[in-house]
């Protein structure tokens, strides 16, 4: 007969070994893997702050890199040719869901991929690019925000034109490749007649690549325009420096897309807030962790916009901002 001593010990031992056999059958902790297929690298300022914005959302909702999380980032560093060996790189890696934050890396990630999900963290027309039949229903692999930088042309041409009232010829920087020529032929139509009513005719010249930069120069030169506006481009956000280096020379007012443009040194910008896009993005991918099919989610417009105005580039055009545009203004840098 065993005495209690023994008991006890012999229980012990028993319910370690039961403990350690229950541990063994526990299936190991879910590694989740993510891709970000991007324009600038992450030692651009505004890509880290981006991102960083992308990680708190993420680890809001359990995800932690280094823990349950791995994610994997690729950049095109302003050469879209360089998007689909990125995207082949990343389905190559088996990853769990790819966000993208241009259009060309969209295409990209599709064309390299059918099966894994990807989220767009803004891309202005996925519909003219052939990502998505439509914005409510998009079926296959891919959703997101449409972040409207597009539709939100004409707004800019009316905030420049209000900024500065004795604009009239206005040169649009752009870069049209991959978007379906009939709907580019109509939004041109359609922007040229909302400028006209403004007083203003636009002129268009195309940025492709960021080796382009000197000859797009000299073609504005020719031009002789009295404004500039950047149409929403990877290239163009990757060139906001040099873009508003010129800019300031040339003495050209200038609106582009978003409000880092605006502390490069560019007059205004009037955009979607893309650390809100990018927090948007997030909850998709927590979404799709969850067993959501990217194709049942509709895919969602911004939710914040955002209008920036640099006064010191103001004055070293010469231009006093109206006061009652400075009041609309939800970011005013001195």
């Amino acid at each position: 007969m065993l005495d209690r001593r023994t008991f006890m010990v012999t229980l012990a031992g028993l319910l370690l070994a039961e403990m350690r056999e229950d541990a063994c059958a526990q299936p190991a902790a879910r590694i989740w893997r993510i891709g970000l297929l991007g324009n600038a690298p992450i030692t651009d300022p505004v890509t880290a702050r981006i991102y960083e914005a992308f990680r708190l959302v993420l680890q809001e909702r359990g995800y932690v890199e280094g823990k349950n999380l791995v994610v994997e980032r690729r950049f095109a560093e302003g050469s879209d040719e360089r998007y689909p060996a990125l995207a082949a790189e990343l389905v190559r890696l088996k990853l769990d869901v790819i966000v993208t934050t241009a259009g060309p890396g969209t295409a990209a990630a599709k064309a390299a991929s059918s099966t894994i999900p990807i989220v767009m963290a803004g891309v202005s027309d996925p519909v003219g690019r052939g990502l998505v039949p439509n914005l409510a229903r998009p079926g296959g692999s891919i959703t997101g925000i449409a972040n409207l930088q597009i539709d939100l042309y004409p707004k800019r041409v009316e905030l420049l034109k209000w900024a500065v009232p004795k604009v009239v010829r206005v040169v649009s920087i752009g870069n049209s490749s991959g978007l379906d020529p009939a709907r580019l032929a109509a939004r041109r139509k359609a922007q040229d007649v909302d400028a006209k009513v403004l007083g203003v005719t636009l002129l268009r010249i195309e940025l492709n690549a960021p080796s382009e930069w000197k000859g797009v120069t000299e073609a504005i030169v020719r031009e002789r325009p009295d404004a500039l506006v950047l149409a929403p481009t990877p290239i163009n956000s990757s060139l906001r420096r040099e873009i508003a280096e010129f800019a300031t020379l040339r003495q050209l007012p200038t609106i582009g897309g978003n409000r880092d443009q605006v502390v490069a040194g560019i007059l205004m910008s009037y955009g979607p807030d893309g650390d809100d896009v990018i927090r948007q993005a997030a909850v998709y991918v927590d979404k799709i962790f969850k067993g959501a099919k990217p194709g049942d989610l509709a895919i969602e417009q911004p939710t914040k916009f955002t209008l920036a105005i640099n006064l010191k580039t103001a004055k070293a055009l010469g231009l006093t901002i109206p006061q009652s545009l400075l009041l609309r203004a939800d970011e005013v840098i001195q």
